[in-house]
């Protein structure tokens, strides 16, 4: 399996920007489709982004579609989640998730490595 470790939350505005890491290690990344959760208190983990492979497909949950753009640097074994305009509602714990399902893997059953999470907080 590949080991992941994300980076980069931290307290936002409301209407502000905010980028979170995550680097891969172990396994070769570039076998991995890769994915964004969140989870916020008192709530399910739910589906926030994946990428493909070779980046070239993207999928988003319709409560971050043009706000947030998925990426990878796959020489540098990194996942990034690149957030615009955030809102209170974003606010959530945003894990890292490697897939070897290709196709939208919006369910978390699909994926088998987990980061440990990365807090994401926005005030208004």
């Amino acid at each position: 399996q590949v080991q992941l470790v994300e980076s980069g939350g931290g307290l936002v505005q409301a209407g502000g920007s905010l980028r979170v890491s995550c680097v891969a290690s172990g396994r070769t990344f570039t076998s991995y489709d890769m994915g964004w959760f969140r989870q916020a208190p008192g709530k399910e983990r739910e589906f926030v982004a994946k990428i493909s492979t070779n980046g070239r497909l993207t999928y988003y949950a319709d409560s971050v579609k043009g706000r947030f753009t998925i990426s990878r640097d796959n020489a540098k074994n990194t996942l990034y989640l690149q957030m615009n305009n955030l809102k209170r509602e974003d606010t959530a714990v945003y894990y890292c998730a490697a897939s070897t399902w290709s196709g939208s893997g919006r369910s978390e059953n699909l994926y088998n490595s987990w980061g440990q999470g990365t807090q994401v907080t926005v005030s208004s």
